[in-house]
C-alpha cells in the first residue's frame, strides 16, 4: 500500500492525478478506481496496477 497525496481531481471529468509520497512519482487515478471520494490536497493509501497507457493508482482511499 503506497501513500500519497492527490495532486489534481476532476469530478466532472472522473479522473486526477497522485503523487506517491516516497518515490515523487504521479500516478493517474480514474474514478473506478476510488474506494473513498477524494478531493485536492488530500492524503490517501493506494495500490498500483498496470493500465492501457502506464501505472494507475486504484484501491484510492483517505489516509
Amino acid at each position: 500500500m503506497n501513500r500519497g497525496t492527490v495532486k489534481f481531481f476532476n469530478e466532472s471529468k472522473g479522473y486526477g492525478f497522485i503523487k506517491d509520497d516516497a518515490s515523487g512519482k504521479e500516478y493517474f487515478v480514474h474514478v473506478t478506481g476510488l474506494v473513498d471520494r477524494v478531493r485536492e490536497n488530500e492524503e490517501v493509501t493506494f495500490d498500483i496496477e498496470d493500465g492501457k497507457k502506464g501505472q494507475n493508482a486504484v484501491n484510492v482511499r483517505r489516509a
